[in-house]
């Protein structure tokens, strides 16, 4: 889940790697280091920089005259040894002439070190990394695509890199197994990265790389080995986000904008989606038949997309009355899962790289079944080996804790509720209905956004609290998750959200003045239970935040801090102004307390390790 750059062409480098580095910083932030080739008297030579710390730690030590025609360069999240300068890529072979950068997981990493060290071979670094440019070393004579492609025969694991040679100057070498990697085309210049974003205002053409995939890239061109003639035409994509979708545009946080953006990237999410004649909802992605005759669906995810997705079996279940199920991905392999023929498996990621997820897939599909997806970016991995699916359409999202992205994924799942629900007894009146409630759910957003100076002042009182309780029933309780969730990860606060029934049977023993519970509480028939929840934490001296409905005066008598969204129709309708509400809350808190929102500690965006 690190971020990789890289360039080869006419201009300095320089500039692209900090900047490309900048924008993948969401993909770790632990160290960062370039690489930078140049000539020096008619010869090339390597400049090496790399520091522990967020990106402006490596800024300050790089000269203001660094320059050359040709680098790479890494932002990283710790997996193998400490957060040290020593342990931040690049990493050179011990001969210095090989520069490479990486992201992913060697397994086999030890027996290649020890192998690497019985020919003489020192290591400085606590990482797996290392051994790729000494493994590149070893096999290299003068060829650097030969030299890659031989070293990486040993290799097991996952991996995206580049790779470059001083001996060989203006030349990259990338490769790709598990982790994403993108080549940027322009005139005169190519240029590497993790993500698209990387490359965004450099270049409109690109081309994704697929697994297995080894290039070498030069400013003369792009060289696929796999590729008969090399015609690697076929495969250039158009970038389709904007410059200013990876800007703060006037926000200080990429968090507080995105928070934000959610009535627009939700309008995204169902726009064009709906069969108003048929009361239904268009979904090509979805459209095999086996959705005819299922008799269960699985959703296969993880942390943010988990709790979307618990909550959207439950509406799919409620809806079409397909049992439905959300295992957690990272389980789920270990379980030896029973895959019938007519299962229906949906793997969420918005990334599209989750590799717990993906290593689900792979089991599913080994067993015969068959997997839909739910992804925010249509290049992903998962996007292209699933079976059919749909696209979130939240646009680029920058800020570490998930927010427009989790939301579209609930109203992806209130499509999904209503096809299916269509295609199994719901009437025609009933779908309109539906569908008016998923129309207004962008307005029903703005006007709950109004509440920020409210949940700012809450977050203000509540600053100083070490513990929180996050609690609803039904459709609510996975919504109180992720309200959980965002605030532990933000605002670096211990908090646990359970279905409101379940606090009596030992959670209870948590509650005291000091610990505040949120509530969530619709007006439909789980309200009179969660009363008397809150009743039963009043009772202990429990500070109560409530989050209900507009007009609930006798909930708001009994709480201490009230806040409310505007009234709907459809009672299962209040998941996304309840969540923004959430999300605010733990926005402000970590503001309260001085935490870095948009980059908070140990955690990256894509968790392509597993």
């Amino acid at each position: 889940m690190c971020g990789i750059v890289g360039y080869v062409g006419e201009e300095n480098a320089v500039p692209y790697l900090i900047n490309g580095l900048r924008k993948l910083e969401y993909r770790g932030y632990d160290s960062s280091g370039i690489v930078v080739g140049k000539m020096v008297n008619n010869k090339p030579v390597f400049e090496l920089y790399k520091k522990a710390g967020k990106l402006t730690q490596l800024v300050g030590v790089l000269p203001k005259e660094l320059a050359g025609s040709w680098g790479i360069g890494h932002t990283r999240w710790a997996t193998h040894g400490m957060v040290t300068d020593t342990n931040a890529h690049p990493f050179l072979s011990n001969d210095g002439k090989i520069a490479v950068v990486h992201n992913g997981i060697i397994e086999n990493f030890q027996t290649l070190r020890s192998a690497l060290e019985k020919e003489g071979v020192k290591f400085a670094s606590e990482t797996d990394s290392e051994v790729i440019p000494n493994l590149v070393a070893r096999f290299y004579k003068g060829d650097l695509l030969a030299a890659v492609r031989d070293a990486l025969c040993n290799v097991i694991g996952t991996y995206a890199l580049a790779i470059t040679c001083v001996d060989d100057p203006n030349k990259i070498v990338v490769a790709k197994r598990g982790g994403p990697l993108v080549i940027g085309l322009a005139d005169g210049a190519y240029y590497v990265a993790s993500d698209v974003s990387a490359i965004v205002g450099n270049t409109s053409r690109v081309i994704y790389l697929e697994d297995g995939d080894i290039v070498e890239v030069t400013p003369a061109g792009l060289k696929f080995p796999k590729i008969e003639n090399n015609d690697y035409a076929k495969r250039i994509e158009e970038i389709t986000i904007s410059a200013q979708e990876t800007e703060k545009c006037g926000y200080d946080t990429y968090m507080e904008k995105e928070i934000n953006e959610q009535p627009e990237s939700i309008e995204r999410a169902f726009a064009g989606r709906f069969d108003m004649e048929k009361a239904t909802a268009k979904l090509s992605g979805f459209e095999d038949e086996i959705f005819q005759r299922t008799n269960k669906i699985t959703a296969i995810c993880a942390g943010s997309s988990y709790y979307s997705s618990l909550f959207g079996a439950s509406l799919i279940e409620k809806y079409a009355r397909i049992p439905s199920y959300a295992e957690i991905s990272s389980e789920f392999a270990f379980k030896n899962p029973i895959v019938g023929r007519d299962d229906v498996y949906i793997a969420v990621s918005q990334s599209g790289e989750t590799a717990d997820t993906r290593d689900a897939m792979t089991e599913i599909h080994e067993k015969g079944g068959k997997v839909f997806g739910i992804c925010n970016v249509p290049s992903s991995t998962i996007a292209r080996e699933s079976d059919g699916g749909a696209f979130m359409h939240a646009g680029v999202e920058i800020a570490v804790a998930t927010t427009k992205a989790f939301s579209n994924t609930i109203m992806i799942y209130y499509l999904l509720a209503l096809k299916f629900a269509r295609q199994r007894g719901m009437s025609k009146e009933d779908g309109a209905k539906f569908i008016q409630e998923i129309l207004h759910q962008p307005a029903l957003i703005r006007e709950t956004l109004k509440n920020s100076k409210k949940m700012k002042a809450l977050a203000k009182k509540y600053s100083k609290a070490k513990d929180f309780l996050f609690l609803g029933r039904g459709l609510m309780h996975p919504i109180a998750m992720e309200g959980a969730l965002k605030l532990k990860e933000i605002s670096y606060i211990h908090a646990e959200a359970f279905a409101s029934g379940e606090i009596k049977h030992g959670p209870i023993a948590l509650v005291n003045e000091k610990t505040p519970s949120v509530f969530l509480v619709p007006d439909d028939y789980t309200r009179d239970m969660v009363i008397s929840n809150i009743k039963e934490i009043k009772a202990r001296k429990g500070p109560v935040i409530a989050i209900g409905v507009e007009g609930d005066k006798d909930l708001e008598s009994i709480v201490d801090e009230f806040v409310a969204v505007p009234k709907v129709e459809n009672k299962d309708f209040y998941a996304l102004p309840m969540l923004v509400l959430c999300q605010l809350f733990a926005f402000y808190m970590a503001k309260e307390l001085g935490c870095d929102v948009d980059q908070p500690r140990n955690l990256a965006k894509s968790v392509t390790t597993r």
